[in-house]
C-alpha cells in the first residue's frame, strides 16, 4: 500500500474532525482531507484541488507554532451554530483545540521531525493519532543528511528509536507503506516535557555526519507491520468513542495501550 492511499484509510477510521499537516508541498496529502485543516510548508506549491476548509500557512513548523494561537483556524468564532456548520465544536472558541490527526513530512532531518512532535505533542492528547512519513529509507544514500539522490527520506528513521528510548509511555508503530514507510504514534502527552528537556542531549548524540549508519533493521524493515493489519485493527472504533465523549486519559489510555502491544514497534 503507497503512502497516500493509507493515508486516505486513516482519515477513514480516525473519523477526525481535524487535521494538521506539516509539509504540504503539491497538496496530493492534504486533499484528502474534508475536515478543518491547517496545512504548513514555508514553500508550498499547491498544484492538487484542496476540498477542505484549510488555513495555508508559508512558514516553517517552528515559526507556525512559535505563534499565540497557532491552530486558532480550529477553534472557530463565538457563534455555536455556525461553528457547527462549519465542522467545529459548538464551543470551540472557548475550549482547548486538540488535534484528531497529525500528518508530519516536513523537513528530512531527525531533529527538525523531532521538534515537530514535539511541537504537535503540546496540541493533541491520548486518543489523537500523529503520523512521521520517511521513516524506512531503502538505502544507506537515502538515509544521508547531505541530500544526493532523487529519492531522500534524510535520518528521519531516528525518531522511532529516541522515542522509544525516551518517551516509552508512548506507543509507536512502525508501518510497511510504500515507498518509505511511516511511524504512527498514539498516546500522545502534553504535560510530559521530557524530550525538551532532553533535546540538546539527543541532537548531540544522534547528529553524526555521513554516510549514515542506517540499522540493517530498518533498511529490512524489521518489526514494521502490513498497512492492512494496522487499519483493521479493532481499537478503532472505541477510540474514536473514547475522544469524541472526552474521555480522560486516566479513564481511556491504558486499554489503547494494551490493544496496540501486539503492534507496536517498541515491542
Amino acid at each position: 500500500m503507497k503512502r497516500h492511499e493509507f493515508l486516505r484509510h486513516l482519515h477513514e477510521v480516525t473519523r477526525n474532525r481535524n487535521y494538521l499537516e506539516i509539509g504540504v508541498n503539491d497538496g496530493r496529502s492534504l486533499r484528502l482531507s474534508r475536515v478543518p485543516s491547517i496545512g504548513v510548508d514555508p514553500a508550498f506549491k499547491v498544484t492538487s484541488e484542496i476540498r477542505c476548509d484549510v488555513h495555508l500557512v508559508r512558514a516553517t513548523s517552528d515559526d507556525f507554532f512559535a505563534r499565540a494561537r497557532p491552530l486558532a483556524h480550529l477553534q472557530g468564532g463565538r457563534h455555536p451554530l455556525r461553528n457547527l456548520r462549519r465542522g467545529r465544536h459548538p464551543l470551540g472558541h472557548w475550549r482547548r483545540t486538540t488535534l484528531d490527526l497529525s500528518f508530519i513530512d516536513g523537513m528530512h532531518l531527525f531533529e527538525y521531525a523531532l521538534r515537530d512532535v514535539m511541537n504537535v505533542e503540546r496540541h493533541s492528547d491520548w486518543s489523537s493519532v500523529i503520523v512521521l512519513d520517511d521513516v524506512l529509507p531503502r538505502t544507506v544514500d537515502e538515509a544521508a543528511r547531505d541530500r544526493h539522490t532523487t529519492a531522500w527520506t534524510g535520518d528521519v528513521y531516528k525518531v522511532a528509536e529516541i522515542l522509544a528510548r525516551h518517551r516509552p509511555d508512548l506507543v509507536t508503530v512502525l508501518v510497511d507503506t510504500q515507498p518509505t514507510g511511516q511511524l504512527v504514534v498514539f498516546g500522545a502527552d502534553p504535560r510530559n516535557t521530557v524530550l525538551r528537556a532532553r533535546y540538546a542531549e539527543i541532537v548531540a548524540e544522534y547528529d553524526v555526519p555521513d554516510p549514515q549508519k542506517v540499522p540493517e533493521g530498518v533498511l529490512e524493515r524489521v518489526g514494521a507491520v502490513r498497512p492492512e493489519t494496522l487499519l483493521d485493527a479493532p481499537f478503532w472504533r472505541p477510540l474514536v468513542r473514547a475522544r469524541d465523549r472526552g474521555l480522560d486519559r486516566a479513564r481511556g489510555w491504558q486499554a489503547l495501550r494494551a490493544a496496540l502491544a501486539p503492534l507496536s514497534a517498541g515491542r
